[in-house]
């Protein structure tokens, strides 16, 4: 694992946003490979996760081997969660984040039913899972009831779009993303409204796929990504097409040091990023003075 520091100042001049998405003129941005119209991509993106909604945690568990489960547990343990904050996790629908961050605030709250001194540890929660897709928060919900956690006040589903937010200004303790930002037209637009949202000393997380840094494993990586994950996308989900989309829609995401630089230019301070597995992940945080 490695933890880059990235300044604001440096990741704009040292930086620029030369990446094929960010060159495309206002009218047209990649799907994949595919340069399409932006108007077009939100629901070609919709498409996608409607198709691979029901396999969706089975496909990440079998894709990744598991590991998903532990980079999503690391994103977690970055937020600290808290009782009584208000969060927001962005195209969360299947709830499986923002369960870790529920769980972890009952821990907390459990311990303090047994230590009157921390009573202030039992204000309420929430925890808002918002995502522009109804069949991922479908499962979310269906997810929800099955861990128990069907009657919880704790947890709010909203259908809505990451880049217009309906959530008031300066209304999170914390706001995160995972693997799903490389997914919307506008990753500016995205990281402004995650900065508009979040409370003054808010945390914004992000937990996605990146670029391998190590050479030799990024050979294997680049052969697993194309030969064997859409094959295993048709054989489990019937759906080649979506998962050659997801393997394709990662090599045109920025590097982990562009990303770090849009996410200074929105305004967040202390931004940083930590690789996972050589860079096949990465999870990039910035802090809301």
């Amino acid at each position: 694992m490695a933890l880059r520091l990235v300044s604001r100042k440096l990741g704009s001049r040292f930086f620029p946003m030369l990446s094929f998405t960010s060159q495309l003129h206002s009218h047209a941005t990649s799907f994949g490979f595919k340069e399409v119209k932006e108007e077009d991509k939100s629901q070609l993106v919709s498409n996608v996760f409607s198709s691979v909604a029901s396999n969706y945690d089975l496909m990440n568990d079998l894709m990744s081997g598991g590991l998903h489960r532990l980079w999503k547990d690391r994103l977690v343990s970055k937020l600290n969660p808290f009782p009584g904050m208000k969060h927001l996790d962005v195209a969360g629908g299947t709830g499986d984040v923002a369960f870790r961050i529920l769980d972890t605030v009952k821990s907390i709250k459990y311990r303090a039913i047994r230590d009157p001194l921390n009573d202030h540890l039992l204000e309420e929660t929430h925890i808002y899972v918002c995502d522009i897709n109804p069949n991922m928060l479908n499962v979310g919900r269906k997810w929800a009831i099955e861990r128990g956690y069907g009657e919880d006040n704790s947890l709010i589903w909203v259908e809505g779009n990451a880049e217009k937010l309906s959530f008031q200004d300066q209304s999170m303790d914390g706001y995160t993303i995972a693997f799903g930002i490389r997914n919307v037209t506008h990753i500016e637009k995205v990281l402004a409204e995650a900065y508009r949202v979040l409370k003054r000393g808010g945390r914004f997380l992000c937990l996605e796929l990146s670029h391998v840094e190590v050479p030799v494993l990024k050979d294997l990586y680049d052969y697993y990504s194309f030969s064997v994950i859409p094959a295993l996308g048709e054989l489990v989900a019937g759906d080649r097409e979506s998962y050659q989309y997801l393997v394709e829609s990662i090599r045109r995401f920025p590097s982990q040091d562009k990303f770090a630089s849009m996410i200074a230019d929105a305004g967040f301070q202390k931004v940083e990023y930590e690789n996972l597995v050589g860079g096949v992940v990465a999870i990039h945080s910035g802090l809301k003075f």
